[in-house]
């Protein structure tokens, strides 16, 4: 299966034209100088995260969403973004029934945009856009999770999904797929492709590698024994 290298994806968004309104976008989610003072001197702490996890914020497509929703077709309860950007997943997901629909965006400017988008929408009351580290945030009661970040965050970010997630849990990937994951199903072609990943199938999986893995050291050991 070709899941497109992050190189691929990012050639692709380069060629894609944003148009005045996805500038404008951009322009809003990043603060431009504003955004720049206050990483740069009222928030020092942030700084100190890594480049690599530093996320850019780039507006999902409209087949990107769609895709993810498609992934997420069937399923019931809750569901949380993680890096929501300017909300437009969570606004989709409470749309299409996904009861509380919560996001998680570091950045003040996107929130409140995606704050601005509810709104707009009359759903302010309905949805949620907090203002929290992603990683510090409590997955465990998370039965549908959704996920648009760069893949050095990914593959961070999978420890922790697998450690906190509900056994029957969704997780579903746009933009770049999980790099060390199987998915159970993908949507879509291209920068738009999403991903869909079950937590019991990468439990399953994970603990079969692992018994599979005793089960060789065993084997060693006996030739070993029988050798000597």
């Amino acid at each position: 299966m070709d899941d497109g290298t992050p190189d691929e994806v990012f050639a692709d968004l380069k060629s894609r034209d944003l148009g005045a309104w996805g500038v404008a976008q951009i322009a809003a989610g990043t603060g431009l100088a504003v955004y720049a003072m206050w990483v740069g001197i009222l928030q020092p702490g942030f700084r100190k995260v890594p480049l690599r996890l530093q996320v850019p914020y780039i507006p999902a497509s409209k087949a990107q969403v769609q895709n993810v929703m498609t992934l997420l077709r069937g399923r019931k309860g809750g569901l949380a973004d993680l890096g929501s950007g300017d909300g437009r997943i969570v606004l989709k997901a409470y749309q299409q029934g996904f009861t509380p629909a919560v996001g998680y965006e570091l950045n003040p400017w996107l929130v409140r945009l995606a704050r601005f988008y509810a709104w707009r929408a009359e759903c302010h009351d309905k949805v949620s856009y907090r203002r929290e580290d992603l990683w510090k945030v409590d997955l465990t009661e998370c039965k549908n999770v959704t996920v648009f970040l760069a893949p050095s965050v990914l593959s961070l970010l999978q420890d922790k999904l697998l450690a906190e997630l509900p056994h029957d849990a969704l997780v579903v990937a746009g933009r770049f797929p999980f790099p060390d994951w199987t998915p159970c199903r993908v949507e879509g072609h291209g920068v738009d492709r999403a991903w869909a990943y079950s937590v019991k199938t990468l439990r399953d999986n994970s603990q079969n590698k692992d018994e599979l893995t005793v089960t060789e050291r065993d084997d060693e050991r006996t030739k070993e024994e029988g050798s000597t």
